[in-house]
């Protein structure tokens, strides 16, 4: 059975929680998408699965942003995806696309329970836009200038970290 997962966002005005089947934050993306709405160092997304969402508190504090691909560019385009966070304190909560409707993605900043298993390695992507000034993580590691090998389903599988 999946684990449920419970999130909040900093002020604590947004709760939600989500059944997940892939909760260990393996996998940390420093593009700078996620640099800019994550942090300094990137994101991590876990995968949960989106009909379970439950918002328990404060969904009238969830805004959305569409990210900007290849700003100033004459590539430029709008993301598909949705990145939910909270309107008072700017904390981001997950990430949803609709050409994956049964996909839902928390950030793992934003779960507050169960604690989550740290990973063996962590894979680090989208290296190619990662400025200098910032540090990949300490210890065992695989870093990828693009994607990893393995989606988030396909990883948890293979290192028998699949909650049925």
């Amino acid at each position: 059975m999946p684990i449920k997962l419970e999130g909040s966002c900093h002020c604590g005005v947004v709760r939600f929680n989500v059944q997940s089947s892939t909760p260990v934050p393996y996998q940390l993306c420093t593009c700078s998408i996620c640099r800019k709405v994550g942090g300094v160092g990137g994101s991590i997304n876990l995968g949960a699965h989106a009909n379970t969402l439950e918002i328990t508190q404060g969904k009238e504090h969830i805004g959305i942003y569409k990210a900007v691909m290849n700003r100033d560019t004459k590539e430029e385009t709008i993301a598909s995806s949705e990145r939910n966070f909270c309107t008072k304190c700017s904390a981001m909560l997950w990430l949803y696309d609709e050409n994956w409707p049964d996909l839902l993605h928390p950030f793992a900043s934003a779960i507050d329970s169960p604690e989550l298993e740290a990973p063996d390695e962590m894979i680090v992507i989208m290296t190619d836009s990662k400025p200098d000034y910032v540090r990949l993580p300490e210890g065992a590691k695989r870093v990828y200038k693009h994607y990893g090998t393995d989606a988030i389903e396909a990883w948890h599988k293979k290192y028998g970290k699949y909650i049925e």
